[in-house]
């Protein structure tokens, strides 16, 4: 099954690693990877298999044949293995801008020198692309401040603080901030 229309079937590489369109058969490991990864993402639950593939079925698939897509997913891979995804959601075509998603496989996120080193790795690509192919102006992300090494991490890449919000998420029954950061093309440099 081709990917985003609006991709052209490219790849980005960085020696060994890589970023593709999203594919179906993916759907499982990101699954599996959300699911044990909660704390870090805008999931209030675990996913069924049934849900995931609802998800992928009526939600990403669709997506593909877009011209102007409302998220753009990818994969992150290691030498062809898949090892992430992520890409750009919440995407605002008129003023050319989203907002940066990532997930690393578990193992690797619950090392953090692998997680810093590889999400660099992925955003360089990811900006590579929302850039210089689709002429985006902006990249935002929200971050949560229970994983400092992922701020430090996005900031040290480029990524500049923009604000806090305080108190904004409910994590394992406490209040945590989120962190709005943002890249902007003039700022990136390959």
């Amino acid at each position: 099954m081709p990917g985003y229309q609006i991709l052209n079937d490219k790849t980005w590489r960085l020696g060994d690693y890589s970023i593709q369109s999203l594919k179906l058969e993916d759907s499982e490991l990101i699954r599996l990877w959300r699911n044990a990864q909660i704390s870090a993402l805008r999931q209030s639950k675990e996913l069924t298999t049934e849900e995931q593939n609802s998800y992928f079925r009526n939600m990403v698939i669709p997506e593909f044949k877009n011209p102007a897509p409302q998220k753009i997913l990818v994969r992150f891979t290691l030498k062809g293995l898949l090892i992430g995804y992520g890409g750009i959601v919440h995407i605002h075509w008129a003023d050319r801008r989203g907002e940066v998603s990532f997930l690393l496989e578990t193992t690797r996120a619950n090392h953090h020198e692998t997680y810093v080193r590889e999400i660099k790795i992925f955003l360089k690509m990811l900006s590579e692309m929302a850039f210089f192919y689709l002429d985006f102006n902006k990249l935002t992300t929200e971050s949560y401040n229970h994983r400092l090494f992922h701020v430090k991490a996005i900031e040290d890449f480029g990524f500049k603080r923009e604000g806090l919000l305080r108190k904004h998420t409910m994590i394992n029954g406490q209040w945590i901030d989120s962190i709005i950061a943002s890249l902007l093309k003039e700022d990136f440099s390959i």
